[in-house]
C-alpha cells in the first residue's frame, strides 16, 4: 500500500481521529487505480498507453489486472507508480491529489483548466472482461448481464448505470478505432441508432462488437466498426440482447 507524507514547507493538514499529523490518509487499491487512470487522462492517454511510455508492458495497467481471477485485489508496483510519475513530470503530491482520497486535496485544478469531481462523484464500480475472454467462456445471461467467473471490476467515472459493463480490447482486430489495452463501456439501456457502436449478443451464443450500418424493422444490418464496406444482417429472431457503446478510453 502507498502512502503520502505532506510536502517539505506546506502547512500540515488537521489530523483527522485515529490519524498522526501530517499524513494523509492510507490510499485503498481503488485509490491508487483511480489515480493511476486520471494521471493517464490529464496527459491525453489510455492507462496502456501510459505504460507505454513509461516503459512498462502495455497491458501493465489494464482494468483485467487489477483484480486476480480469485477476486483479490492487485495493486501497481512502487516502481511502476514512480516510472509514470517520470515520465508524465507529476510528483507524488499531485498523484496523491488525482487518487481523490480522503485529505488528497481532491478538487484542486488539472493543468488546463477543470476540477476533478468529488470523490462521491467518481462513478460506480463494474464489471469489466477481457474481449478475447468472450469467445471462450459463457460471460452473459440471456438478457445480456454479466455472468461467470470471467469478469474484474473497474472503477467507471460518470457512469451511473446500473447495467452498464466494460471489455478491455486485446489484440489489433479492431485498429485504429479500439487499440489494445482501450476499454470500452457498453450500456443494455441506452437507445441504439444509425451508426452506434455496439455489442451485440447472438442467439447463436456469439458477443460481437459491431457498428449499426441500418436498421429495419426485420432486424439490423451490422458493419466491422473498421469496415463499413462488410457487414451481416441479422434478424430479431437472431439477436438476444443489444448494448450501446457510451464511453471508450482510447
Amino acid at each position: 500500500m502507498l502512502t503520502a507524507t505532506s510536502d517539505r514547507g506546506a502547512p500540515e493538514r488537521p489530523a483527522e481521529p485515529g490519524q498522526r499529523p501530517g499524513l494523509v490518509p492510507m490510499l485503498q487499491h481503488a485509490d491508487v487505480w483511480r489515480g493511476i487512470d486520471r494521471l493517464a487522462a490529464k496527459h491525453g492517454l489510455s492507462a496502456s498507453g501510459l505504460a507505454r511510455r513509461a516503459g512498462l508492458d502495455p497491458t501493465a495497467f489494464n482494468p483485467s489486472k487489477r483484480i486476480t481471477r480469485e477476486g483479490r485485489p492487485r495493486w501497481p508496483s512502487t516502481e511502476s507508480v514512480a516510472k509514470v510519475l517520470t515520465v508524465t513530470g507529476e510528483s507524488f503530491a499531485s498523484f496523491v491529489t488525482l487518487t481523490g482520497s480522503p485529505g488528497s486535496g481532491e478538487g484542486a485544478t488539472f493543468q488546463g483548466g477543470g476540477k476533478l469531481a468529488g470523490r462521491g462523484a467518481v462513478g460506480k464500480s463494474i464489471p469489466v472482461v477481457a474481449l478475447a475472454r468472450l469467445a471462450s467462456e459463457s460471460c452473459f445471461d440471456q438478457n445480456g448481464h454479466p455472468t461467470g467467473n470471467a469478469w474484474g471490476r473497474v472503477n467507471a467515472p460518470g457512469i451511473v448505470d446500473r447495467s452498464a459493463f466494460a471489455i478491455e480490447i486485446n489484440g489489433h482486430e479492431f485498429d485504429p478505432v479500439y487499440r489494445d489495452g482501450d476499454l470500452i463501456i457498453a450500456s443494455p439501456e441506452a437507445e441504439v441508432r444509425r451508426g452506434d457502436r455496439i455489442v451485440v449478443g447472438a442467439a447463436s451464443g456469439a458477443v460481437l462488437l459491431r457498428r449499426v450500418g441500418r436498421q429495419e424493422a426485420e432486424g439490423l444490418y451490422l458493419e466491422s466498426p473498421i469496415d463499413a464496406s462488410s457487414g451481416t444482417f441479422l434478424k430479431n429472431s437472431e439477436i438476444r440482447w443489444i448494448a450501446r457503446v457510451v464511453w471508450a478510453s482510447q
